[in-house]
Parts: structure tokens; sequence; C-alpha cells
């Protein structure tokens, strides 16, 4: 999460207060009725996003070599189903809801179109997992943590750039450090467990999750590794099918 991209909030029954909202607090508009088109229309908010969102799926390449594997997964995305703006709480740019496989953009949070890029991207990886894997986002934090691994070390997260902007600067294996910190992190904002907890399921499958660089083939370190990423995909795709 990237004070940031959270992790499937998801519909579960909530018998009560003490009990693991799953997350849901962060996304408010979850629970309400959607607003009508013309309601919408008057947001600010809700027209920068929708606009962000076009520019990102139609020109950034991470985003659209993620569309691209999920469509060959059998899973398509949509723009009008699965890609909803609305306002969330303070502390977050973005979540993946499970429930209906539909991604959250926190209009109120996502300021600028660089943001969206690395914000959709994180959770298409997040969607990504889901179409592919059998994903137990609620009881098994361990695959939640596998998610949020992967979601932090290809999504740019990490990159050197976006580290600096946090004045964190480079240490030997600084890129490792981040995808785990950012990974503990993700889990601590939607899931009600300690922090031990969270860094012993992060550390348990962390290598195998941080080696599995699917649909990229490689960290994609900047926007000119992820559009290299995205012509070898398509070439992959092309020799397969010729087999």
């Amino acid at each position: 999460m990237e004070h940031g991209e959270a992790a499937p909030p998801a519909a579960e029954e909530k018998g009560g207060e003490e009990e693991d909202d799953f997350g849901y607090r962060l996304f408010p508009d979850r629970n309400k009725k959607p607003q009508s088109f013309l309601v919408r229309s008057l947001f600010t908010f809700h027209n920068r996003c929708q606009l962000m969102l076009r520019m990102t799926l139609d020109t950034n390449p991470y985003a659209q070599l993620l569309l691209e594997a999920m469509k060959q997964s059998g899973c398509t995305v949509f723009n009008d189903r699965h890609f909803s703006c609305e306002d969330c709480d303070g502390c977050v740019s973005g979540g993946f809801d499970s429930a209906t496989s539909q991604i959250v953009l926190c209009q109120n949070n996502i300021r600028h179109q660089s943001h969206m890029n690395r914000v959709v991207t994180h959770e298409l990886i997040h969607a990504f997992d889901h179409c592919r894997a059998h994903v137990d986002w609620f009881k098994n934090v361990k695959h939640l943590a596998c998610s949020e691994i992967r979601a932090a070390n290809l999504s740019g997260d990490c990159t050197l750039m976006n580290e600096i902007s946090r004045f964190k600067f480079g240490l030997k294996a600084h890129h490792q450090t981040c995808v785990r910190d950012r990974a503990i992190r993700s889990i601590l904002a939607v899931r009600k467990v300690s922090k031990e907890t969270a860094e012993k399921a992060v550390d348990e499958v962390f290598d195998a999750c941080f080696n599995d660089l699917e649909p990229f083939g490689r960290i994609p370190h900047s926007k000119t590794d992820a559009k290299r990423a995205y012509k070898d995909f398509q070439n992959r795709d092309r020799y397969n099918a010729n087999l």
C-alpha cells in the first residue's frame, strides 16, 4: 500500500465491532448506493479521476502489459465494469475488491498522472494474481503477503526516483528492503494482525514471490523497462501462437 494501495477490501459478513472488516473502513463508498451519472458529473475529483484513468490505460506500458496478460488468462478488464473512482479514507490511494473484481481508485487522493499510473499498475497486479491463482485474500495472510510483495516489486512503487521523493536513499539491497517494508505496511492497513504476524508472513514467502516476475519477465525499474517487457510479452505470445 502506498499510503497507498491497499489489497483487497471484499464483502464479508461483519459480526461485530471487534471483527476484522477486511479493509472496508478505508473505502466508505463501497457500501453506498451508486450515484447517478448527473450527480457524479458535477464532482471535479470524479471527472479528473476518469480522465487520468483513461490516460493510464491508453498510454502506460505497465498497465497495457497487465491488461493484455489478463485478457490472455481469460480475465478481460473493462473500464466501466472493473474500475471505480470513489472517495476513500485519507491514507489510501486505491484497492482491489476481490468480491466484485473491481479496482477502487481514490479520486480524492490521486492528484497527478504518475501517481494514477502507479496505483492502477499496483492494483492490476492484484487483479492478475486473483485471475491466475486461487488466492485466499481473507484467511491466508501468506497469500496476501505474496501479492503485496509482487505489487511493490513490479509496479514501480520502489523505483529509485520514488524512493528519493520519500527521502529514502540507496543502501545495499535497497529495492528488496523497500518491497518488504511496503508489503508489511499494506497488510497492516487492511488486516487486523500484529506487525510480527505481517512480518513473518512476508519473510516466509519473500524469496519465492519476489522472484515471481509474471507477466513482466523482469523487474521494470522504469517506463523504458516496462516498454521492453511489454514488447517481449507480445513477441512471446506470437511465438507461442506459432508452436
